[in-house]
């Protein structure tokens, strides 16, 4: 009897997990990107292709009187940046290096601690379309007020035919699961311990 109830709660658990994967892989390719309201700042979290250039990008075009580039490497400089082939910096004053961080929720910590220093309400949230739920999740948890637009980035390479490409199936499989995590602690628990 036991094992049969363990049996049919595994399997009862596998497809609430598979239900939410389709939902999440589907989501993370069919965002409408808001590319006109302009926002208090522009955060941007490293670790992904083309998030720096986007955000630095978006800048130029006034979506933000700031930039926050979050999670840069310690010896990162602005003059680094500007060795890019992909980037033009025009305005280096509006731009906030932060190298404390080293995840997305010391991603979101720094970003929220910057945020409420600068008397910001509104951002626009750049990262990789796979990981920008869990990031905008991480923010909510700690500042449930500040008004998020979401912008996400896409890279090459990962393929928007997961099913087809084991390396992109794994990574997005992996940050589902992140963001199922985060999203029970913060609604589920009702509260954000570190």
């Amino acid at each position: 009897m036991k094992k049969k109830f363990i049996f049919i709660a595994l399997v009862i658990f596998a497809l609430v997990w598979s239900i939410g994967f389709v939902w999440f892989s589907y989501a993370i390719y069919h965002f409408k990107t808001d590319n006109n309201s302009k926002t208090d700042a522009i955060v941007v979290l490293t670790g992904g292709k083309n998030r720096i250039s986007e955000a630095v990008k978006l800048l130029n075009q006034g979506l933000g009187d700031k930039l926050l580039i979050s999670g840069v490497a310690e010896k990162t400089s602005l003059r680094d940046l500007k060795k890019r082939g992909d980037i033009v910096l025009n305005n280096e004053s509006d731009i906030t290096l932060e190298k404390r961080s080293s995840n997305t929720v010391e991603n979101a910590i720094e970003a929220i601690e910057w945020v409420k220093k600068n008397h910001i309400s509104s951002i626009r949230l750049v990262t990789s379309n796979y990981h920008i739920l869990r990031s905008q999740q991480e923010f909510r948890a700690l500042d449930k007020n500040l008004k998020i637009i979401l912008h996400p980035v896409y890279s090459e390479n990962v393929s928007s035919q997961w099913w087809k490409n084991e390396g992109s199936f794994f990574l997005i499989a992996s940050e589902y699961n992140k963001f199922l995590v985060v999203w029970l602690r913060s609604h589920i628990l009702g509260s954000y311990d570190f």
